[in-house]
């Protein structure tokens, strides 16, 4: 499964993908096949993600291009 995100926020936020990689408590290879679409991110990675970026993780996925979470 690709992750269109991901890498955008990333970069947005200059962040390299050893710091991503560090975030999430795996390595920086693993963190570039997330990005790749070669590995999916498991539940807990993605709820790690979205809220390191205050994003939703249907932003993550693709699903939305808002990236508002919604807070009801």
């Amino acid at each position: 499964m690709e992750y269109p995100n991901i890498r955008s926020l990333r970069e947005d936020h200059d962040f390299r993908q050893c710091d991503l990689a560090n975030v999430l408590h795996v390595s920086q290879n693993t963190y570039s096949q997330y990005e790749n679409g070669v590995i999916e991110l498991t539940a807990e990675r993605l709820v790690k993600l979205a809220d390191f970026y205050n994003v939703s993780i249907d932003y993550l996925l693709g699903r939305t291009d808002n990236p508002e979470v919604n807070r009801n």
